[in-house]
């Protein structure tokens, strides 16, 4: 009586990913990737807006005489710029809605045009 046993045949199991594992494998490691570059690019761009809106300006003060305007203002303290240039900057200083004065109003004046 002999017994007699087949020896399993020893072979390799081989791993098959069909096209959907791929494409879920594929999706598993570039979706995180992906959203580490978005966090990124964000960041980078709220600090650039961040250091770019912390200038420092500095100004001395004027005080609008009778009959003056803005306009005599800037053709006064800045000779060789635009008027309408300095009127931009001196209303953009002082938070005024309009570019009106009145006489006794003293205004901030950027030190880039009273040293002029």
């Amino acid at each position: 009586m002999g017994s007699s046993s087949a020896a399993p045949a020893s072979t390799k199991a081989r791993l098959r990913i069909t096209r959907r594992g791929r494409l879920v494998l594929t999706s598993l490691v570039v979706g995180p990737l992906v959203a580490v570059g978005v966090i990124a690019g964000v960041s980078a761009t709220s600090a650039i807006a961040t250091s770019s809106s912390s200038a420092v300006v500095e100004f001395d003060y004027l005080t609008i005489n009778s009959g003056e305007s803005l306009w005599q203002v800037a053709e006064r303290i800045a000779p060789a710029s635009d008027p309408r240039d300095v009127i931009a900057d001196i209303v953009s200083l002082n938070q005024m809605s309009t570019s009106s004065v009145e006489p006794g109003q003293r205004i901030a004046i950027p030190t880039a045009y009273s040293a002029g």
